[in-house]
């Protein structure tokens, strides 16, 4: 009897009222995190329609690129042969020239940051080469990598490598020349060899440091391509970009910025997410 009444002095619309209490995290984290960028986005947005919505405008508003190139957008994965290819092709071809370069670019990074943090000696003499070096600008190295080639493909992916390698070098040295005094007196105690030494003791306590330079050097790494994209042509977002300055299609470059910026902003956050999971969310500093 006692049941029946309890269950009968619960009003419906106690269930109700909680709902929106649950909802409420979603709606913080939407406010707070969502709705800036969102409002930013679309207050730019139109500003740039009624700044370009003049017949005088040198540039098209966002309702004319969109017009333009909606074929792209509707069918990104399109293949006529040769370079008339759709934006999907451009960006994959594009990303796995990345690929090549920038996973060289941390294996060799990565091993030459060690020896510089590990050896005074490789110190004093390799960083004032890497310091000389790291300056030259990305697209000056592809004359001297399409003589040395003799093809457009392993030059660009050069270009790559020797663009993003430098802050891999720079952060990993930090790193390891920050390791701890104590980490390597355990190490010593526990006779951990080279390896085990690496992978118990120097990568996760310099972790922090090798992935901020692993994102800075995936972000030059996307840079350096669309750049040298657009000298040595063949299929790539690069080129073709280039190809639709040549065409006359301001449109297309606008939307082909777009996905590069949309692009660049995900690798970044695949190392860093991936940086995040390795060093448990330590920081460099």
């Amino acid at each position: 009897m006692s049941t029946d009444s309890t269950s009968a002095s619960i009003n419906p619309l106690d269930k109700v009222r909680r709902r929106p209490a649950a909802l409420t995290p979603v709606l913080r984290y939407g406010l707070n995190h969502l709705a800036p960028p969102l409002v930013i986005l679309a207050g730019l947005l139109l500003l740039w329609e009624l700044l370009c919505s003049g017949s005088n405008a040198a540039l098209p508003p966002p309702s004319q690129v969109l017009s333009d190139t909606w074929e792209l957008i509707a069918d990104p994965f399109y293949n006529n042969g040769g370079n008339d290819v759709g934006m999907a092709w451009q960006i994959l071809a594009s990303l796995e020239r990345v690929a090549y370069g920038y996973c060289l670019a941390v294996v060799a990074g990565v091993s030459l940051g060690v020896l510089v943090g590990q050896s005074t000696w490789a110190m004093r003499g390799l960083d004032p080469i890497f310091q000389v070096l790291r300056t030259v600008p990305p697209l000056a190295w592809l004359p001297i990598s399409l003589a040395g080639f003799q093809d457009s493909n392993p030059s660009a992916i050069f270009v790559i490598f020797i663009t993003s390698i430098w802050p891999i070098i720079i952060n990993t040295s930090v790193g390891v020349r920050n390791i701890p005094e104590d980490y390597r007196n355990v190490a010593r105690v526990l006779r951990l060899n080279g390896a085990e030494y690496f992978v118990r003791i120097m990568l996760p306590a310099a972790a922090p440091y090798i992935f901020s330079g692993l994102r800075i050097g995936v972000g030059l790494s996307w840079l350096a391509i669309v750049a040298a994209e657009m000298l040595i042509g063949g299929v790539g977002i690069g080129f073709f970009i280039w190809d639709a300055w040549n065409a006359s299609l301001i449109s297309d470059i606008v939307l082909a910025l777009i996905y590069v910026g949309l692009v660049g902003f995900v690798l970044d956050r695949i190392v860093a997410v991936f940086g995040q999971w390795i060093s448990r969310g330590t920081s460099a500093a």
